[in-house]
């Protein structure tokens, strides 16, 4: 069967809307309906976690746990209801329902269908966390390979471009960029008059938080604004605003992880305990927005090796890196220090 990547456009359409899916992996086809968008479980059978928050609810010693790689199923708790399956779901809410369990592993039907679930709910902006329900009720049939076509699928065109005048620089225009697989508009802010080097770049993950309100709890404000002012006095160059907030989890989980951060984790750990990769970015789109600028050769403002990598995997040569030096405050120091120590962030 050929994979179709529409399958899993609209199993994360279904997932925001509540509705449930069915994921056909090789053994079994499981039936889910997202614990946050759910609204009741009545229908439910089990639970279907991510790996890490089976570890967060000690049940790594159960055998049919024990595969920390995989995603984990827990039989349905008789006392559940839809409050007490996102207290289970959601490890933002463990301070005030700290009282869970015991959770008793169930054999996971199919870990491949599992997994595909779990990147539909990070797709979808989720929690990676499910109800296991009838599949033969589903609303939106979708199967692994449609969920890694759809990932693979995401082809950019420009949609739109204007003269935008900046405070930075009054000679920018601003690229509006469309894709196939999701609905973010990505942009590009070209500054300066085009010449034959290769342009100053930066490559900034959106934050609502910082690039809007101010969050001194990041660096992202800071460093949108000064990275204009030094790609405006370097002549001509490029900002990247890509639509990847939270470094790829969106808005609502990263709220999540913040709330984990009062708790005492730091960034990286607060990821990894919702569910979720350290870092989700995807910077092959980065490198086909330059493409599209018919831009190979860059000079790439950025304290994080990751994005030197991901460029340079799609063929983007970085000519050179440029520090971003931002100062501190005491909301963000131990943030700071955690993407250097933690994420290899360095000036």
């Amino acid at each position: 069967m050929v994979a179709e990547p529409k399958n899993a456009a609209k199993a994360i359409d279904a997932l925001r809307r509540g509705w449930t899916i069915s994921v056909s992996g090789a053994q079994q086809t499981i039936g889910l309906r997202a614990i946050e968008t759910a609204g009741d479980t009545d229908a439910a059978s089990a639970i279907l976690l991510s790996s890490s928050r089976a570890a967060t609810l000690k049940l790594a010693n159960q055998y049919a746990a024990a595969d920390t790689a995989q995603p984990v199923m827990i039989k349905r708790p008789a006392d559940m209801d839809i409050a007490r399956a996102l207290a289970i779901a959601d490890p933002a809410l463990d301070m005030r329902y700290p009282m869970k369990g015991p959770f008793a592993a169930l054999p996971l039907p199919d870990g491949a269908a599992a997994q595909a679930a779990m990147e539909l709910a990070r797709e979808a902006g989720l929690l990676p966390a499910f109800l296991v329900v009838e599949p033969a009720d589903a609303d939106v049939a979708v199967s692994p390979a449609d969920v890694t076509a759809f990932q693979d699928a995401g082809q950019l065109r420009i949609a739109a471009r204007a003269r935008l005048p900046v405070s930075a620089s009054s000679d920018a225009e601003l690229v509006a960029y469309r894709s196939t697989a999701d609905a973010a508009d990505h942009v590009a802010l070209v500054i300066g008059k085009r010449d034959s080097s290769p342009p100053i770049v930066r490559l900034h993950s959106e934050c609502l938080t910082g690039d809007v309100l101010g969050s001194l709890k990041c660096d992202c404000g800071p460093q949108l604004h000064e990275a204009l002012h030094q790609i405006a006095g370097a002549g001509w160059g490029i900002l990247l605003y890509l639509r990847q907030e939270g470094r790829g989890i969106g808005l609502v989980n990263k709220l999540r992880a913040y709330a984990l951060q009062d708790q005492g984790f730091d960034t990286v750990d607060a990821n990894i305990r919702l569910g979720f990769a350290v870092d989700a970015r995807d910077f092959a789109v980065a490198a086909q927005m330059l493409r599209l600028l018919s831009v190979d050769s860059v000079r790439l403002l950025t304290n994080n090796p990751q994005k030197v990598a991901g460029l340079e995997a799609e063929g983007v040569r970085v000519a050179e890196r440029l520090p971003l030096k931002i100062a501190a405050n005491p909301h963000n120091a131990h943030y700071l220090d955690t993407k250097r120590d933690r994420t290899g962030h360095r000036l």
